[in-house]
């Protein structure tokens, strides 16, 4: 199967460590990956996302020293998505990169639009990693 795929990416100015920590923990998904879903819960050994078709499944590459994110996403319709993400290091900072695969029978305008919200997830994990929001909520010192 040729697939058409895309390479969306963003340079952080974070040690590369510090962003594969924050993005490799489904916990954080909703605070920098919203469209996938609203809310993250942990089952047994699996992660859950509420998403607006109804609970998917995420299961993320195991913890490794190469920057390696990817991750498998069941969806409520039992497709399985394999997302390809790596976050490598780019001097004191890194480079995040996300390939964008084109689904079979997807629309330019589809896949355009799926583009769009990669980008703007990648912008917002950009925004919450620079500006230092990147504490767990628990640990959040509230007013």
């Amino acid at each position: 199967m040729n697939t058409t795929s895309r390479h969306l990416s963003v340079h952080i100015d974070r040690p590369v460590a510090e962003v594969y920590r924050f993005a490799s923990d489904p916990a954080n998904l909703p605070r920098w990956a919203p469209g996938l879903g609203s809310s993250v819960v942990r089952e047994n050994e699996y992660w859950f996302v509420e998403t607006p078709e109804g609970r998917a499944r995420v299961t993320f590459a195991p913890n490794n020293e190469f920057g390696v994110l990817d991750h498998e996403v069941l969806t409520p319709f039992g497709e399985t998505v394999y997302v390809p993400l790596r976050a490598i290091s780019d001097g004191e900072g890194c480079e995040v990169i996300f390939t964008l695969r084109r689904s079979p029978g997807m629309t330019d305008a589809e896949f355009e639009r799926d583009a769009g919200l990669v980008n703007g997830d990648l912008a917002l994990l950009k925004r919450v990693l620079e500006r230092g929001d990147a504490t767990p909520p628990d640990r959040v010192p509230r007013p």
